[in-house]
Order: structure tokens, then C-alpha cells, then sequence
């Protein structure tokens, strides 16, 4: 019997020894978002992995790839991501799935930007109208997007501080903001809806491809950093882009509404 009991207790501690985890370096805004708790389980009960999670700002998250501190990479901001994989710190880039980011406004919709054909169209309907429009001025991944979209229209908004206000202290306080000033404001889909969908704003254009937000999945390249764990970054981006990480992803809702899109190839 003490042979038996010494010989699971060696059984037991080899098991944990060889215990799976992945160290995936992801985005504040995607670990906020509510979705790991409903993938991560359902990708541990499909493969065995346990999923160890490291949260940061896209800067933060590809400095961790690039010092072998992860093992893989969920993150937007593809020119970012190709970059790094240029660069030699990452084996490829595969799509998973995106969000997006909308234009939010007074409900009454004075610049008219809702029947616009594309984003560049609403934006310079705002600029034509001079109506508030709220920045978020912090550096923050959606503020250069929305610094992005502007350049695109031929616009430079900062050089009229008459509409144009900046507000840096997060989404909600740009939101916030919006809404007192009975302005537009670019923000992410997410913030939006846990903003709870306030009543003075509405969702007034989305839809434009340009304002996709692609979330990209990323090995660390074993050449460079021989110690990641290369096989299972691999089962792992299998299971994300199979049939029920695209059932889960769809699924996914904040206050009822749809927040991902699968589009794994």
C-alpha cells in the first residue's frame, strides 16, 4: 500500500509538473471587454491549456513579445502586429476576430451625419457644421485612430478649438462630455455599450470598413526566444479559429447587443 500511495504521489506531481500554460499577452480593452471568461474555459475544456493572461496597452503588449516574456499575442492594430512579425519577433499574423469602433452624437443629429456613406463623409459633415465634436486627447490607441480618420477627410480639427474640445481622462469621461456639450465623439463599441447606451447620445454611424478593429492572434517566434511554448500557441490558434471559439465570439453580448465578429480564415 505505501508502495501504491508513493507511486501516485509520483504520478500526481509528474501531472502538475507537465501542468499546460500559455502566457498570452492581450490588450486592457479586450481582457475588459467580459469575453476571456467565456473563452478562456471553454478553450481549457477543449484543449487541456490553461490560459495565463498579460494585460497592457498594444505598446506594452508587444514589448512583452519582443523580450520573450509571452508565449503568443491576441492584439489589435495590424500595422503594429506586421511590424513585429517583420521585425522577426513573431512567426505570422491570423486574424480572429474584430469590434469596431462607431460616431456617436446628439439624437437630433444636427450635422446629419447619419446618412453618410462613409466615415470621411460624417466627419467632414461635422467640420461643415461646426458642431462639438469631443477628443480623446491621451494617446490611446482611439485617439489615433480618430487622428487617423481626419488626415484621411483632409481635415486638421485642432486647428479649430471653437468645436473641436479634447478630454483626457478615459472614455467614460469623454462620453460624459458628449453629452453635456451636445457633441459627436468617435469611440470604441465597447466602451460605448458599457456606457450604457446613454439616452442624450445615439449610435448615429457605423458600419465603414476603416473603422474595423481587427484582433489578430501572434506566436512569438522560437527562434528568437527558444523557450515559448510554440506547440501550444499552435493548438491554441487552432481552437480560436475553429467552430465554437466562432460560436462563443458571436454570441458574445454587453447589454444585449453584439460586440465581435469572427473572421478567422
Amino acid at each position: 500500500m505505501t508502495r501504491l500511495l508513493a507511486a501516485l504521489a509520483l504520478v500526481l506531481t509528474a501531472c502538475a509538473a507537465q501542468a499546460e500554460t500559455l502566457k498570452l499577452a492581450v490588450t486592457t480593452s479586450f481582457a475588459a471587454s467580459g469575453l476571456p471568461d467565456v473563452l478562456l474555459p471553454a478553450l481549457k475544456l477543449g484543449t487541456g491549456i490553461d490560459v495565463e493572461l498579460m494585460v497592457g496597452d498594444t505598446e506594452n503588449t508587444l514589448a512583452w513579445g519582443e523580450t520573450g516574456q509571452v508565449d503568443a499575442l491576441l492584439i489589435q492594430g495590424q500595422r503594429d502586429e506586421e511590424t513585429f512579425v517583420a521585425a522577426g519577433f513573431g512567426t505570422h499574423c491570423r486574424k480572429i476576430m474584430y469590434d469596431d469602433f462607431v460616431l456617436l452624437g446628439p439624437i437630433d443629429d444636427y450635422a446629419g451625419i447619419a446618412q453618410s456613406v462613409s466615415v470621411t463623409e460624417a466627419l467632414q459633415r461635422i467640420a461643415k457644421s461646426e458642431r462639438q465634436f469631443v477628443s480623446m486627447d491621451d494617446d490611446s490607441d482611439l485617439y489615433k485612430k480618430e487622428q487617423a480618420l481626419w488626415a484621411d477627410a483632409g481635415l486638421m480639427p485642432q486647428q479649430f478649438p471653437n468645436w473641436y474640445a479634447m478630454a483626457n481622462a478615459g472614455p467614460k469621461a469623454g462620453l460624459t462630455a458628449a453629452v453635456d456639450r451636445e457633441g459627436y465623439i468617435l469611440m470604441d463599441r465597447q466602451s460605448w455599450l458599457q456606457f450604457g447606451g446613454k439616452t442624450e447620445l445615439a449610435l448615429l454611424f457605423s458600419g465603414d470598413p476603416v473603422l474595423f478593429n481587427q484582433y489578430t492572434f501572434v506566436p512569438v517566434n522560437p527562434e528568437r526566444h527558444p523557450h515559448v511554448a510554440r506547440d501550444l500557441a499552435d493548438r491554441v490558434e487552432r481552437w480560436l479559429t475553429g467552430a465554437q471559439a466562432a460560436e462563443l465570439i458571436n454570441g458574445y453580448t454587453i447589454e444585449g447587443q453584439p460586440l465581435f465578429t469572427f473572421n478567422a480564415e
